[in-house]
């Protein structure tokens, strides 16, 4: 048994019921390439390993990595000792498209996010572990208190849903918040261009800086043309805009 380290963010899955129910819900195949994020101890690598093609898993701990490449019967998996952050999928010893499963890091949750959206070319969809307030603020809809900012530049690039919520007594330590699993699938055709990404993020950034202000007035800086401005009232809040109306702000600079 090795010691979940809280630098790292470590929570252990170690209910049997539960890694079984989300390799179901996976609906695993055998032509599938996995890549892991955060293997724990294998609890959830050993159930994947032998319904699947290849696999691989990514572990910042060096710790966790010795240990895991110690286990015979897990000697098929690679195990990358890395920070996910800076892995691109296309040095993968695998092939491409992979599918991606991960227990996250709750506090590294938006850059991994981020992450996925640039590797978008190289996977297939996303399975991963979150806090389950950051599961909400995701499949928010427009209009409620869960609707922000993270909403708007995740749904830009990728649909969301919540498969199911998890307790924090599955986990060893247990966590002080309830966990969700999403899938994340990409759009068949993003919403905006790469290179329209940091205008983007500045933009939404701005409208939600100042959430209760109409769009009038967190928009002020910005200038748009007179046809955006005719069709959506600047008196509006930023909650009420779809993602798809803050792609239309962007496309009428």
């Amino acid at each position: 048994m090795q010691y979940a380290k809280k630098k790292w963010g470590q929570n252990f899955l170690v209910d049997k019921n539960l890694l079984r129910r989300i390799v179901s819900t996976l609906n695993l195949k055998s032509e599938d390439r996995i890549l892991e994020i955060g293997p724990g101890e294998g609890a959830l690598t050993e159930l994947m390993l032998p319904v699947v093609e290849e696999m691989a898993a990514v572990e910042i701990d060096p710790g966790l990595v010795a240990y895991l490449r110690s286990l015979r019967h897990l000697q098929s998996c690679h195990f990358l000792h890395k920070n996910v952050l800076i892995l691109n999928l296309d040095s993968l010893p695998l092939g491409l498209p992979v599918r991606v499963v991960g227990n996250i890091p709750y506090n590294i949750t938006s850059p991994i996010l981020f992450w996925l959206i640039k590797q978008r070319d190289h996977w297939s969809d996303a399975y991963l572990m979150v806090q389950k307030e950051v599961a909400a603020r995701l499949t928010g809809k427009v209009g409620t208190k869960a609707y922000g900012r993270l909403t708007v530049m995740i749904g830009a690039f990728m649909d969301v849903e919540i498969c199911f919520n998890i307790s924090p007594n599955v986990f060893v330590p247990k966590p002080k918040v309830e966990s969700s699993i999403i899938r994340l699938v990409k759009k068949s055709k993003p919403l905006i261009r790469d290179d329209q990404f940091d205008q983007f993020e500045k933009i939404v950034f701005s409208g939600f800086s100042k959430r209760r202000k109409m769009l009038r007035n967190s928009l002020r800086e910005w200038s748009f043309n007179q046809q955006i401005q005719a069709e959506i009232d600047f008196k509006r809040r930023p909650e009420t805009l779809s993602v798809q109306e803050f792609v239309k702000l962007l496309n009428s600079r």
